[in-house]
């Protein structure tokens, strides 16, 4: 067995050709697949008797040049999708820090129906919670929007966060009851300030679904990027452009959701840390592995309590 692997041989010649060839054919299958794609979106189609240019034509680009269009796509779209973004982000940090330290209480009253709660919430779907805020409660598209989004997100980030408090060793309480805390302070000084680093790039991978979901108000009509553009700008210029609203919508929500994926990114390297090599192993890339691993400890550690007793 060669010293690079333990798990398998070092692949010989043979196995070397096939997969250089296999990698050639992948790509030219690729690049082929591209250009098809590209090809038949540039054809010239028919529609209500009339020739139209494919969709790389100059002519369904030119509006890129107009100001007003940028004027209402970024200071319309952007920003109400941005604004109802960042409101719902704060709510829902806020409604999860909550729910996770009702979660973890140690009354059963208290405990119980916010779990009952919390699942109740992450299980319902965004859009019908929208539809319900705005239907049953007539607060108007944006609030509907913004309360559907921080009562579902931050259902999972306090589930979370709970999941943050529970993994943390035993011996951080213990250590805080010792030098004369009360329980609530312990949790609130020593346990939920580490649970809360800890969660951190999960809560941000959260946002940025949370950020992406915004395009559900098109639903309930608040006036986000991608109701501004292949709607109010499709009614607007006319269907031989809507391929070029497509293009903007994409690439701006590309943009957007790029730019907080890096800074997850940037925070749970930063946050690395806290993962013991000899235990723990590395953080995991997808956050909805590392909250399984999260919720994984926190049940290891509540069955090795329920052991004790």
């Amino acid at each position: 067995m060669s010293g690079s692997s333990v798990l398998f041989d070092a692949p010989g010649p043979r196995a070397r050709r096939l997969s250089t060839i296999l990698s050639w054919v992948s790509g030219v299958l690729v690049l082929g697949a591209v250009a098809w794609g590209i090809m038949v979106l540039n054809a010239p189609r028919e529609s209500g008797g009339i020739t139209l240019p494919g969709m790389f034509d100059p002519s369904r680009w030119d509006i890129l040049a107009d100001p007003e269009f940028w004027n209402f796509v970024i200071f319309t779209g952007v920003w109400n999708t941005l604004r109802a973004a960042l409101v719902a982000a704060v709510l829902a940090v806020a409604l999860g820090v909550v729910l996770s330290l009702l979660r973890s209480s140690p009354i059963g009253w208290i405990r119980i129906p916010t779990a009952v709660l919390i699942e109740f919430f992450r299980g319902m779907p965004v859009l019908l919670m929208m539809l319900f805020i705005l239907l049953v409660a007539g607060t108007g598209q944006y609030w509907a929007v913004v309360a559907a989004l921080a009562v579902y997100n931050g259902a999972l980030i306090g589930e979370a966060l709970r999941a943050g408090l529970v993994a943390l060793p035993r011996g951080q309480r213990e250590a805080a009851l010792s030098v004369g805390m009360r329980p609530l302070q312990s949790k609130m000084l020593v346990e939920f300030p580490q649970a809360f680093r800890q969660m951190l790039p999960i809560i941000v991978a959260q946002l940025v679904v949370l950020l992406k979901d915004t395009s559900l108000g098109y639903i309930v009509g608040y006036q986000e990027l991608l109701r501004v553009t292949l709607n109010n700008l499709g009614s607007f210029y006319g269907n031989r452009y809507l391929f070029t609203l497509w293009c903007v919508a994409f690439i701006l929500y590309l943009a957007m959701n790029l730019s907080l994926s890096w800074f997850a990114r940037w925070l749970g390297r930063r946050g690395d840390h806290r993962y013991h090599p000899g235990k723990a192993g590395p953080a995991p890339d997808d956050p909805s592995q590392a909250l399984l691993v999260a919720d994984a400890k926190a049940a290891a550690r509540e069955s090795e309590s329920a052991t004790r007793l």
